[in-house]
């Protein structure tokens, strides 16, 4: 089967979207079939493209749902689109955020394949959508199969788009996260460790554990918060210096070679983010490292955990709420380990060769006319 998968975002930058697309191509691949992508790429120092990435489109920062998106708006998409279809002559062309830049929404518009699109955003109200809807209805109505990641991103999409809608989670590469690796040297001094890892991004909700890990220090002065991720982080260094906290230790961009490395040196994970947030990739990750989790209890982070089994989830923006479930696990080191072991179990589903397979499937129901 020949398939394109279509990425909406820039190629060169790490993301939610283009991880899943990278992971996607990798399994179909080794599933036998012929896979292209196509995206808009910057030129980044450093970044080498498989020969089946076909780059279309200057990407371009977007405000979007809390976040920054790289995206392409070109108008002028049309003719080139349609040569590489015409050339690639695809069965399945599998369009994500189909309606979320120029780039898919033009591919669906000349596309004369099978179209399937996978709907990853969730951003509460979806106003653009709503906005957009009079003018993309027409082409909307050419996807004959339509997937969500989540409930809520589901739920989001239909507000404005309604239809039936297939439910394939995003995956997580187990053997990457669950490898047998040496944790951060640095980090292994008999200290608690607390993880955080995302983007330094208003709605991932770092603001509120460090209000809440001024109250854990207080209880176990042993322990240490690692924030991992890229970002500005100004910020939330003056709010350590104001508060006169210790061992916060921020790292900055980790690659993903190294990631698996600080989930084995964190006693347990933290996710405080304040909503937007359409599933909780990070959650699969701590899981398939079999660390326990204390999240805040928002529809994406919900989806994927269930309070008191791989973790705890609390009420968001509460950071009372948050320093007491922090301080409940690090002060039962037997319940983290139960909790753990229960992620590590559960999280087989999201492996990325079963999601694959679902997605397959769902081609090929497509192609059958089922």
């Amino acid at each position: 089967m020949k398939i394109a998968l279509v990425s909406p975002y820039d190629y060169a930058y790490p993301g939610g979207v283009v991880s899943h697309i990278s992971h996607l191509y990798e399994q179909l691949t080794r599933m036998g079939h012929s896979v292209k992508i196509i995206a808009p790429c910057s030129t980044r120092k450093g970044v080498t493209l498989s020969e089946d990435v076909i780059t279309l489109g200057r990407p371009v920062p977007i405000p979007s749902g809390g976040s920054i998106a790289r995206a392409t708006l070109s108008p002028a998409l049309s003719s080139p689109v349609r040569a590489i279809l015409e050339r690639e002559n695809f069965d399945i062309i599998h369009l994500h955020e189909p309606l979320g830049s120029t780039l898919p929404l033009t591919t669906l518009r000349v596309s004369q394949s099978v179209n399937v699109g996978t709907f990853h955003a969730f951003h509460g109200e979806p106003r653009g959508y709503r906005i957009m809807r009079p003018f993309v209805m027409r082409w909307f109505k050419k996807l004959d199969g339509r997937i969500a990641v989540s409930k809520p991103a589901m739920e989001f999409i239909s507000k404005c788009f309604p239809g039936r809608y297939d439910i394939i989670p995003n995956g997580i590469d187990l053997e990457h996260f669950s490898a047998d690796v040496p944790p951060i040297e640095s980090f292994c001094d008999g200290k608690l460790n607390i993880l955080f890892v995302g983007r330094m991004e208003k709605r991932k909700g770092l603001r509120y554990l460090l209000a809440a890990y001024k109250q854990v220090k207080k209880e176990f002065p042993n322990s240490r918060l690692i924030v991992v991720g890229p970002g500005a982080r100004r910020e939330y260094e003056r709010m350590v210096r104001r508060a006169k906290l210790e061992d916060v230790v921020f790292t900055g961009y980790v690659s993903d070679e190294d990631l698996p490395r600080y989930y084995k040196a964190g006693d347990l994970f933290c996710a405080p983010a304040t909503g937007e947030e359409s599933f909780g990739i990070v959650l699969l990750e701590a899981m398939a490292a079999a660390k326990p989790i204390v999240a805040s209890h928002i529809e994406g982070y919900a989806s994927v955990m269930s309070h008191g089994i791989e973790g705890l989830l609390v009420p968001p923006r509460d950071e009372q709420a948050l320093a007491t479930a922090l301080i409940h696990l690090l002060g039962d080191k037997s319940l983290r380990q139960e909790m753990g072991a229960r992620g590590r179990f559960n999280v087989e589903k999201y492996s990325w060769q079963n999601i694959a397979r679902r997605v397959m499937d769902h081609y090929n129901s497509l192609l059958d006319g089922s």
